[in-house]
């Protein structure tokens, strides 16, 4: 299995531990995605790993002499789906950053590619690997809630100082799309609904000089079966603070309540007297399924369609922030 990786502007981590549970995968090579896009980490991580890749300056010549079977894109933002494109049109598997696309045309567009193609397609939407959150899907498969009622997720993140892409929405892409995707992608996996509309907002106020960059932003959705669920997502978590982001979601259900804060879940329900802890699950391995499902013995968590459709809604709340009106599916 010849992968190569393009870009390490994202999340490239996911594809590297994958990598490194599966003997029969190798790099093969690297390339920058954008001009001007540092990758010397990357290339020192993966000679660590004990691969000595290729290294290229142009990507495209790159899946063209190379031919991998699978291309992990993570440049800057914007070029994310121009390379996807490219890669699928050689017949090369994707595992890409999210959001797959930045706008609604460029979504369009990929996802016509990848249906003439019928290559695999996946995304970097890696927190269903973590054990809370897969715990928490596990506990809602085992029906310990009841039918969902109501959903409130929250992405906080430190900003730090975030390269000069992240300051213009054309390049980045707009704060909801790249942090709240993730928060929208818990609401949908969770809840196993799809989304009937959204009214959202966003500001760009103290971003610390980041441009367009907005700091905060929320998201209110109404879901098949009159299902709420609410997003609340910041970059004003404190320098200070212990780890660089606080991830939460509540669920309520007809027969309990389940909350995942600060890597733990904890349960009440019509079985138990008081709040309780519950025990984490072990996740599936980030990308080792996406390897299996390319070599057709397994599936992968993140579906093309789960990354198309979570991709489309974030999109739309943005819309909806935009234009500050409510926006139907």
């Amino acid at each position: 299995m010849k992968i190569c990786i393009v870009g390490s502007s994202g999340h490239y981590v996911y594809a590297l531990r994958g990598i490194k549970e599966d003997p029969h995968a190798q790099i093969v090579g690297i390339s920058p995605g954008c001009e001007g896009e540092n990758i010397e980490r990357l290339h020192s991580q993966v000679n660590e790993m004990g691969f000595t890749p290729v290294v290229y300056s142009n990507p495209i010549r790159m899946f063209e002499d190379l031919k991998p079977d699978i291309a992990v894109i993570n440049t800057f933002f914007y070029k994310n789906s121009e390379l996807a494109i490219e890669a699928m049109k050689r017949g090369i598997h994707v595992y890409m950053e999210k959001p797959v696309a930045l706008s609604i045309e460029k979504l369009e567009e990929l996802k016509s590619v990848w249906r003439q193609t019928k290559v695999k397609l996946s995304s970097m939407l890696g927190l269903r690997y973590t054990p809370h959150f897969w715990t928490a899907y596990k506990l809602i498969n085992e029906n310990k809630i009841g039918r969902i009622r109501l959903i409130h997720a929250q992405k906080s993140y430190k900003l730090g100082t975030r390269p000069d892409f992240y300051k213009h929405r054309r390049t980045y892409g707009g704060t909801i799309p790249w942090v709240g995707i993730h928060a929208i992608d818990w609401i949908y996996w969770l809840s196993g609904k799809k989304f009937k509309s959204v009214f959202a907002g966003h500001s760009k106020l103290y971003n610390n000089d980041h441009g367009e960059l907005e700091s905060t932003a929320f998201c209110s959705f109404v879901m098949e079966d009159e299902i709420f669920a609410t997003v609340n997502i910041d970059y004003l978590r404190p320098a200070t603070a212990p780890t660089h982001d606080d991830d939460r979601i509540r669920i309520v259900g007809t027969r309990g309540i389940f909350e995942v804060l600060n890597g733990k879940v904890f349960l009440l329900n019509d079985t138990t007297k008081e709040i309780s802890e519950v025990s984490l699950e072990k996740p599936p391995i980030v990308f080792l399924d996406f390897l299996n499902e390319v070599r057709g013995t397994d599936k992968c968590l993140v579906s093309s369609e789960d990354s198309f459709y979570v991709t489309f809604a974030s999109l739309l709340a943005r819309q909806s922030a935009d234009e500050d009106k409510v926006i139907e599916f």
